[in-house]
């Protein structure tokens, strides 16, 4: 194991850094006033390689993994998490390309999105659909070796301004995830309509926006996935952003936790600076340990996907750990700043309405745990013995076995009704706790 980054990585990571502070902080207010999108900065994040960045170099790009993309995103949603949001959008809807297995649209638009600043979207969600990638209602009616596309898509970032979609549809709702396909779609295609930008409680400078589909005719050459292919393209997507939603968390409760200590190290009560005081001190330490855990989280998530390793229930783990916790911060530096904080003179009440959304989408915390719990519930190898076969041994000196051990030849008989122990050759006739018959004891010690 090693947590140092790389010389390369460094550099990565100042160049993100001085962009977020040089180009992003001094005008994201202005536009989340106004609620709008600056198209302009991610032409700019475009220009300077801070974007696009999983690219593989066959075709043009700079190759770079999950992990890169994890140290750019903190740095970007440290200065503002739309414009994190925003600009990884482009990865996220480049991801169902690259992890195709249609190697003609690779080679027509990768070298394109590598050396023009083409903006791509992600669709999976429709208006009465969220989470459940398995109820998508869009339908994709097939046309000889073409695909017609007609519903609408809904919450898609970036696609009021975007060049291209991945659009994720169904050929028949009935059949869930097995209808599922998916398709690169050309934005100025006929039958694609745009709808208004979305208003939001935070997120404003990134742009959201519905997609209607009338009758959009999709080439065969544009289909990334035909049906009962296009969900598990969507699942491994969701496992190689999913670790990404943490970065965002982990930028923003950086911030908020780096103003509220220069805040509090200025702020005078009752004769002395805020900091002095020892709840102050308690809660800087549990925000800068937050921070600390949710970005080992999502490191250890981009690795594993960087590895070749199913990331999902890391990346799962990390979702919904990193997008609480940070909220937890953020409203810690809110407290902290009292009355100010409240107001918009200082950035903590933005941050703030701009993490809400970090455990909604992409899946929201419930889901999360739902995936989580399966596989604990279902997949994990413990390494502890099943409770009816728990072994404890006993002694009658103390002092003896203090020194020797204890008897490893005794046997032991353990209760599968209620846990008790007893200790002899044969179990007793009945246990004399639960009252239930001789057959409810199983032997652990010795094992078998």
């Amino acid at each position: 194991m090693d947590f140092k980054l790389t010389d390369s990585q460094l550099k990565l990571q100042a160049k993100a850094r001085d962009f977020a502070l040089k180009e992003i902080l001094p005008v994201t207010h202005y536009f989340d006033e106004h609620d709008q999108m600056p198209v302009f900065l991610i032409k700019k994040a475009h220009a300077v390689g801070i974007s696009n960045l999983s690219i593989p170099k066959k075709y043009g790009g700079q190759g770079l993994g999950l992990m890169d993309e994890a140290i750019v995103v903190e740095e970007i949603a440290a200065a503002d998490p739309a414009m994190g949001t925003s600009i990884f959008g482009n990865t996220l809807g480049e991801e169902p390309l690259m992890m195709s297995e249609n190697e003609a649209a690779k080679q027509k638009y990768l070298p394109i999105l590598v050396k023009q600043p083409k903006i791509v979207s992600f669709a999976t969600s429709e208006p009465m659909m969220g989470s459940d990638v398995a109820g998508i209602r869009c339908l994709a009616k097939k046309d000889g070796n073409d695909y017609v596309l007609n519903g609408t898509k809904y919450w898609i970032t970036n696609a009021g301004y975007a060049d291209y979609c991945s659009v994720f549809a169904t050929v028949d709702p009935e059949l869930k995830h097995k209808g599922i396909a998916c398709f690169f779609v050309d934005m100025k295609s006929k039958g694609v309509i745009v709808g208004e930008h979305i208003p939001k409680l935070g997120q404003r400078p990134s742009n959201t926006t519905a997609i209607k589909f009338k009758d959009c005719r999709v080439p065969a050459e544009n289909v990334l996935a035909p049906e009962g292919k296009g969900f598990p393209l969507a699942m491994k997507t969701f496992g190689r952003t999913r670790p990404i939603i943490g970065s965002f968390a982990v930028g923003a409760a950086r911030s908020a936790m780096e103003f509220a200590i220069d805040y509090v190290k200025k702020r005078r009560a009752f004769g002395q600076p805020l900091s002095d005081f020892q709840n102050t001190q308690f809660r800087i330490a549990e925000m800068y340990q937050k921070v600390e855990t949710m970005r080992l989280l999502t490191y250890k998530a981009a690795w594993e996907a960087d590895n070749g390793m199913d990331p999902t229930i890391t990346a799962s783990l990390t979702k919904f750990y990193a997008t609480e916790a940070a909220f937890e911060v953020v409203n810690q530096a809110l407290q902290l700043f009292a009355g100010y904080g409240y107001t918009k003179f200082y950035p903590i009440e933005k941050i703030l309405r701009d993490l809400r959304v970090l455990t909604i989408y992409e899946g929201t915390s419930e889901v999360q745990r739902i995936v989580v719990s399966r596989y604990a519930l279902n997949e994990y190898k413990p390494v502890m013995p099943a409770l009816e076969d728990l072994p404890s041994l006993t002694g009658d000196d103390l002092e003896k076995v203090t020194m020797n051990g204890l008897d490893p030849k005794q046997t032991v008989w353990r209760c599968r009704i209620c846990g008790a122990l007893f200790y002899g050759p044969e179990p007793p006739e009945e246990c004399p706790y639960c009252r239930f018959p001789k057959s409810a004891f199983k032997k652990v010690w010795p094992k078998a």
